[in-house]
């Protein structure tokens, strides 16, 4: 006798099934935004970053130090004037004003490490001081798309939200470092490339997930921003442990490396907080009837019964049975 098991591969389905289901809900939910906005905010504090670069600026172009400090002014101009983002984001969605902000970012970098790198020709203080105001008013672009869309979303908890995004600017000048060293090593030239394109790049990466949605609090909210003010705490704490012993011992690239990746593990740890609190919501507010259907339906054993005739020849007879285990789909009652 053999007994054949058909209920595997459909088990296996079922478990993609259900994995697919969660992962759109993940990918759309209002944590997963939250999520979404601190890796946004981590990237963009380069107008913090100025002082690391400032000193080519000053060589390959030839500018004294009042000139410095003329740049250096527009730089903080363009940082704190976010009237402009503000009133886009009042008329456009928050995909919009993030893509404002990616294009800005890029541009207005770009073309200052084209002209530090000598790839064109040495521009005029005025367009210089223009150039890096555009990219350091890209960073009030991301700020107002992702900080005031996470706000929105989140209105009895919208201190803690702006406290722990606003960290997380602050410890962006600290992050971008560790990775500009494990990618660059000490070309701090290529900080200004770097500068510009991975901002706009994770802007680009979450445009569909940062977006207003239907407000629904929940008693634990305030637990769940404490979890992520905890990973913060370690991510920052962390940093400072890191920059003092990088200052005191002076690390190779592979060992700048190292700590760029433990700052990526704290930078994403969130992400855990996220998918357990998500997973959570799934559970009691998916519909039933998407997670039922995508149980597997419990097929029975194929059973082969070989018999021999007492003639001179061998027969066999072949006998299937199916026994089929009825499904039944109840609906289920909150």
């Amino acid at each position: 006798m053999t007994i054949v098991n058909l209920s595997s591969s459909t088990a296996t389905s079922g478990g993609w099934t259900k994995t697919r289901i969660f992962t759109s809900h993940l990918l759309t939910s209002r944590w997963f935004m939250v999520f979404a906005s601190l890796i946004i905010m981590s990237v963009n504090g380069e107008t913090y970053m100025f002082g690391l670069y400032s000193g080519d600026i000053k060589s390959s172009l030839g500018y004294d130090q009042t000139t410095l400090n003329l740049i250096s002014f527009f730089k903080d101009l363009g940082g704190n004037l976010g009237l402009i983002s503000g009133l886009i984001n009042e008329v456009t969605p928050p995909w919009v004003v993030l893509l404002i902000g990616a294009a800005m970012n890029f541009s207005g970098y770009f073309m200052i490490w084209l002209a530090v790198t000598g790839r064109t020709a040495k521009p005029h203080v005025w367009q210089l001081c223009l150039y890096i105001w555009i990219g350091a008013d890209s960073q009030a672009f991301a700020n107002t798309g992702s900080l005031i869309t996470c706000v929105k979303n989140f209105p009895q908890s919208r201190g803690i939200v702006s406290g722990l995004l606003k960290g997380f600017v602050g410890l962006s000048g600290a992050i971008m470092t560790q990775i500009y060293h494990a990618l660059y090593g000490n070309n701090s030239k290529s900080l200004i490339f770097l500068i510009g394109w991975l901002p706009a790049v994770v802007s680009i990466v979450f445009l569909p997930t940062i977006r207003l949605m239907k407000v629904a609090r929940k008693e634990n909210e305030h637990k769940i921003f404490y979890n992520l003010l905890y990973v913060s705490l370690g991510l920052a704490g962390f940093l400072m442990v890191i920059i003092v012993v990088q200052s005191r011992l002076g690390f190779s690239r592979a060992e700048y490396g190292g700590s760029a990746l433990v700052v990526f593990v704290l930078l994403f740890a969130p992400l855990i907080v996220v998918i357990q609190e998500e997973g959570y919501l799934a559970i009691e507010n998916l519909p039933r009837a998407e997670f039922e259907s995508a149980q597997p339906p419990q097929v029975a054993q194929l059973e082969l019964l070989p018999t021999f005739g007492d003639t001179g020849s061998s027969a066999i007879e072949t006998h299937l049975q199916y026994n089929l285990n009825q499904h039944h789909h109840h609906r289920w009652h909150n």
